[in-house]
């Protein structure tokens, strides 16, 4: 069987090639694109935020056509402090993200989608699917993942369940709570998100920094059913259910490392925030600069660069998580949270968007530490074996 030919393969239907297909469709003369996925919808059954400032403003109108709602701000909300942070805090929902995207690559000359069919042979211009076609293309992005058993040998979890609730009535919140972690502290640090979606619906996720991947679904929903009933919301019926288990390396093994093509994208590649689990403000990155580069050209140096200076402020993020993880006990890394949210707003943002620079960095780590910062619990992670 004769290869069909294209200039791009884009392995995997997540956040991550979704970008760069939108960014390569936008060229005048858009080149020819396979996208596949494994699923039969592209986008999984995820929901993305973003910070105003984790986009560059060049790159905005990139991920526009993807926005369902945006709020002027958030409030996070700890034993010792609440505070409002001001700055657009948008979502993507991947129902949309499918809609948008596929009707994207649909309507493009040359292009197609491979849905339903997974990958059993990515290399650098070929990739096999399962149903025995191949396809040729110039260039091959790898964005499958993340796969939480490969997860790396030094490493905490974020792992989190949510529930989008229809209301019985009006919630009446006005922004998103990005962290309550007024709740019992359970299994690391824990905090539930809330997103208003609408005047009765919202999405109330219950999630942990936890030294276990495991996750009990059966506890953790009936935890944010109680949150939210405590919390006045009323909930009358789960709509839709999100999981999701991430590594939070403190070894940056996992760092974007690119070569030739096949060029390995996403978490797979490395390229995520090591302390929060986003991944879009370094997607957003990646895709720019892969619909502004000519297939000839991706593999020079601006890609050597962009790679580099993820690495570099990965690096500093997962000496951040050694910190959290092996230097506090479970219940008190609320502590290193709650200290964070009182340094000045363009840190915090910076923070987020992956993006920090030396007086940044000085601010997280010079001064009173955290309390909870322990020994002791320094000494029973490291007889409980691990990575130093």
């Amino acid at each position: 069987m004769r290869a069909r030919e294209f200039d791009y393969a884009l392995v995997g239907g997540g956040l991550q090639n979704a970008l760069i297909a939108l960014a390569l469709a936008a060229r005048e003369r858009p080149p020819r694109i396979a996208l596949i996925e494994r699923a039969g919808r592209l986008g999984g059954n995820h929901t993305w935020c973003f910070h105003e400032d984790d986009v560059a403003p060049a790159d905005r109108g990139l991920v526009a056509p993807l926005v369902a709602a945006s709020w002027p701000g958030h409030e996070v909300r700890f034993p010792t402090l609440t505070r409002r942070l001001g700055g657009a805090y948008s979502v993507i929902p991947s129902d949309r993200l499918d809609q948008v995207v596929r009707a994207r690559v649909e309507a493009l000359p040359g292009a197609a989608l491979f849905l339903g069919q997974g990958a059993r042979a990515v290399e650098a211009h070929r990739v096999a699917l399962d149903g025995g076609e191949e396809i040729a293309a110039r260039v091959v992005i790898d964005a499958r993942g993340p796969d939480a058993g490969s997860a790396p040998r030094g490493a905490g979890f974020q792992k989190f369940l949510g529930l989008e609730l229809d209301l019985a009535r009006p919630h009446g919140l006005r922004e998103p709570i990005l962290m309550d972690a007024t709740v019992p502290q359970l299994d690391g640090y824990r905090f539930v998100y809330v997103l208003p979606l609408a005047p009765t619906r919202a999405l109330v996720e219950d999630t942990y920094f936890s030294d276990s991947p495991a996750l009990d679904r059966d506890a953790l929903r009936e935890r944010v059913m109680e949150y939210a009933r405590a919390s006045g919301l009323e909930p009358v019926a789960a709509v839709r259910e999100e999981t999701g288990v991430l590594p939070m390396p403190w070894q940056a093994s996992g760092a974007p490392r690119p070569g030739a093509s096949p060029l390995v994208a996403g978490y797979q590649g490395g390229w995520f925030h090591p302390a929060t689990g986003y991944s879009l403000p370094v997607a957003v990155r990646l895709a720019s600069l892969v619909g502004a580069l000519p297939a000839e050209a991706l593999f020079g140096g601006a890609l050597a660069r962009l790679a580099e200076r993820v690495r570099r402020q990965a690096s500093f993020f997962c000496q951040l998580n050694r910190l959290l993880f092996r230097w506090f006990a479970p219940a008190e890394r609320w502590q290193v949270f709650a200290r964070f949210y009182q340094l000045p707003e363009p840190t915090i943002r910076r923070f987020y968007a992956l993006d920090l620079g030396a007086l940044d960095r000085a601010r997280i780590l010079v001064g009173r530490p955290p309390r909870g910062l322990s020994l002791r619990a320094r000494l029973a992670h490291s007889s409980g074996g691990g990575a130093p």
